[in-house]
């Protein structure tokens, strides 16, 4: 299917393109824990995905500033000082070096003030001595990936557009809009995105993974998209209508007409 819908920067209608998310829960933030003692990994590991969150490890310094290269995708970072291979603050400092703002949560069992000073001063966002209770790791953790806009939504929206991220059902103009799976899945990818277009290789990657598909097939999707998106709106409302529009070269986005409201 031939993907004709373009739009190119500087042409073509004016178009809104800012949409945004709306309430905030916490959906599966990945944490990266960096500690080098098994019995305390396997400890907090286990109550931090009992909590919802997903949880990668690194035990040593080195490992730990592998894992924290630039794309690594983790919302927050709990990391001990006292590694072998690359201790702590090393990584830290390497880590605020690269300009990387991700959060993180120090805990340690140093924990005089000179060292609460020199690791907050280094570019920790909290600190935690050792022993702690894990109510209140929780609730700091909490609080940094609220601070930081980590915790990830339960509703997207963009405009009359709505998807509940918990079970994937989307509503458009306050009416249920059947999507298959993929659809869905590509519908979501582009609410994730807000103000930022998609290439067809990540709608690709996201969407059919491994499957031995060509972009032919996210172009059928989006088309398929929009089909829908006109049938509900062939029927006037009151509601701003939403778009995929295609920004040539470059990817999708979706977008509302100039001046409507998100």
């Amino acid at each position: 299917m031939a993907d004709t819908h373009h739009s190119e920067l500087g042409h073509g209608p004016k178009l809104s393109i800012t949409c945004q998310f709306r309430s905030v829960n916490t959906l599966n933030p990945r944490i990266l824990l960096v500690e080098d003692t098994p019995d305390i990994s396997l400890w907090l590991g286990t109550a931090l995905r009992q909590g919802g969150m997903a949880v990668s490890f690194a035990t040593d310094g080195l490992q730990a500033d592998q894992c924290l290269q630039p794309g690594h995708g983790f919302d927050a970072v709990l990391l001990d000082l006292q590694l072998p291979g690359r201790d702590g603050l090393s990584v830290l400092q390497a880590l605020r070096e690269r300009g990387d703002a991700v959060p993180v949560l120090i805990l340690t069992a140093r924990a005089s003030v000179p060292d609460r000073v020199l690791g907050l001063n280094m570019g920790a966002d909290d600190y935690l001595p050792k022993p702690f209770d894990l109510s209140e790791l929780e609730a700091r953790l909490q609080v940094l990936l609220r601070r930081h806009g980590r915790i990830k939504p339960a509703v997207l929206r963009c405009g009359p557009l709505e998807m509940q991220v918990e079970n994937g059902a989307v509503q458009l103009n306050g009416q249920p809009l059947a999507l298959t799976k993929r659809e869905a899945a590509a519908l979501r990818v582009l609410l994730e995105s807000p103000q930022r277009t998609v290439s067809k290789e990540q709608l690709h990657a996201e969407v059919f993974a491994e499957e031995a598909t060509g972009l032919e097939a996210v172009e059928v999707l989006i088309y398929r998209l929009r089909k829908k998106f006109e049938l509900a709106f062939a029927i006037p409302a009151a509601q701003p209508e939403v778009a995929i529009t295609t920004f040539r070269g470059m990817g999708y986005m979706l977008t509302l007409p100039a001046g409507q409201p998100v």
